[in-house]
């Protein structure tokens, strides 16, 4: 790269060729930057997502099982692929599942699976039930009218003593735009067909499906959510345009939730219980754990 007096290296240069390089490539972050790089494609809202997600996914080499459902651009699976998960990747999109199986390529976790999946006929993959340690389940029961379908469908993914990882809007939040306020779908065209999960919301779906809650927090604080409207108001550019505020929601919002400002996202924890305990016991323990969840 050129010194800072014209050449490349120029700031301003630099945010019109990067952009325009990304026109022909759009893996040049990955291959950049590597998995760190993906995370610069998306908003704060995804990075504080696989905070969550990192601390209740440990590194192993144990060989443990892992599926993301709904899993986008294949972000959060890669990640776990990286911190040693044998990981499988759901979604419907074909395009997508091809940008992730690309990105899974050039960060080095090629064995990393992205098939094609209709997630409302998930029941019908005899093939993945009771296969896996951990199910991820992020920023996607809200696009399908039938959730309690599929938290059930998800539960069946998971061997007896399996967690799921969840995150969804929390009924309470902030809206960060218009769209927020609704009125949402009334069909499962892409868009969110409901505003969001309190807490009770989440004891439902789980006590229909043999969970039990170990946590219930959120993420994605006040300062996320201001350097998010920044990164949707330029757009394409929103990346670029954000990247010296990302700093400011780790440093600030931590400090900031503690004293009781909730998040964006709310994020679950659930377990299925490795001996059959009965639906009343399910429910009991799931009571119990509401009572003393921090939001």
């Amino acid at each position: 790269m050129l010194d800072s007096s014209g050449g490349l290296g120029h700031p301003r240069l630099l945010s019109i060729w990067i952009p325009s390089l990304m026109r022909f490539d759009r893996h040049l972050l990955v291959r950049l930057f590597g998995f760190r790089g993906a995370f610069l494609h998306g908003d704060t809202l995804v990075a504080d997502r696989w905070r969550f997600l990192r601390r209740h996914l440990p590194l192993t080499r144990n060989g443990e099982t892992l599926l993301d459902v709904g899993c986008g651009s294949g972000l959060f699976t890669i990640g776990a692929a990286k911190r040693g998960y044998q990981a499988t990747g759901l979604s419907w999109d074909e395009r997508n599942q091809q940008t992730a199986q690309t990105r899974a390529q050039i960060c080095g976790v090629p064995g990393t699976s992205f098939p094609i999946q209709d997630l409302r006929d998930l029941d019908r993959r005899d093939d993945l039930k009771e296969r896996f340690d951990v199910v991820l389940n992020c920023e996607n029961i809200e696009h399908i009218l039938n959730d309690d379908k599929l938290m059930r469908d998800i539960a069946g993914c998971l061997k007896p003593g399996g967690r799921l990882l969840f995150t969804s809007p929390f009924y309470y939040y902030h809206a960060l735009s218009s769209a927020d306020y609704g009125p949402f779908s009334t069909e499962e065209d892409g868009g969110h067909v409901r505003r969001g999960y309190t807490i009770g919301m989440l004891r439902e779906l789980c006590d229909l499906s043999g969970l039990m809650i170990e946590e219930v927090t959120t993420c994605s604080g006040f300062f996320s959510q201001q350097v998010c409207k920044v990164h949707r108001l330029f757009l394409g550019a929103g990346w670029l345009a954000i990247i010296p505020l990302r700093w400011m929601p780790r440093l600030f919002d931590s400090v900031l939730m503690r004293f009781g400002l909730r998040g964006y996202s709310i994020c679950m924890v659930a377990y299925k219980p490795r001996f059959g305990s009965s639906e009343s016991q399910v429910k009991t323990a799931n009571a119990a754990q509401i009572d003393v969840a921090n939001i």
